[in-house]
């Protein structure tokens, strides 16, 4: 195989194409596949201004009904979880039509964020699963205690220097030490 790779390329420079090495095709291949999803997504994702902005409005409108009819069933903690899951999934998703699904992913994905954004989806899932599969109330209560403060510091790593603040302030409420 390596003879074949190697006639292969004399033939190129006969011809006067470049010859690349392995490392720069598998590098340029990785670049090329590693948002070919999301930009095909993105391509197919065109809407005007107004579309998106009634997107995000019936998005975020139904993510805050769910979220607030969750309420009503707070001391069924199973119908809870789901409602509330469902209302944070459509919240979380109404931003997408605001900013575009690429950039939503990449901003989810920043490495300010990331931990945060994988202990929020994690909760969410966990939340769910708790709910639709083991159906315990105490786990599901402690998965929806842990989805609503995965919510609160996912939220907090979009304000400059609010996760830096929030845990000062935590830690000079809990101090021990007199």
């Amino acid at each position: 195989m390596e003879k074949m790779n190697k006639a292969f390329e004399k033939v190129k420079i006969m011809v006067g194409m470049d010859v690349e090495d392995e490392e720069q095709q598998a590098a340029a291949l990785d670049n090329s596949n590693s948002f070919a999803f999301m930009d095909d997504f993105n391509r197919n994702c065109t809407l005007s201004t107004t579309q998106r902005l009634y997107g995000f409005a019936i998005c975020f409108a139904s993510g805050l009904t769910c979220t607030l009819l969750s309420m009503l069933v707070f001391f069924k903690p199973i119908k809870f979880a789901i409602a509330f899951t469902l209302g944070n999934l459509l919240s979380l998703g109404s931003t997408a039509f605001l900013i575009g699904p690429k950039r939503q992913v990449t901003m989810m994905l920043d490495p300010a964020r990331i931990y945060a954004t994988a202990i929020y989806i994690a909760s969410m899932i966990i939340a769910l699963f708790c709910a639709l599969y083991v159906h315990n109330k105490l786990l599901t209560l402690l998965a929806i205690i842990l989805e609503f403060g995965a919510l609160v510091w996912y939220s907090l790593s979009y304000i400059p220097f609010a996760r830096a603040m929030v845990s000062k302030i935590m830690v000079s409420c809990f101090d021990t030490e007199f």
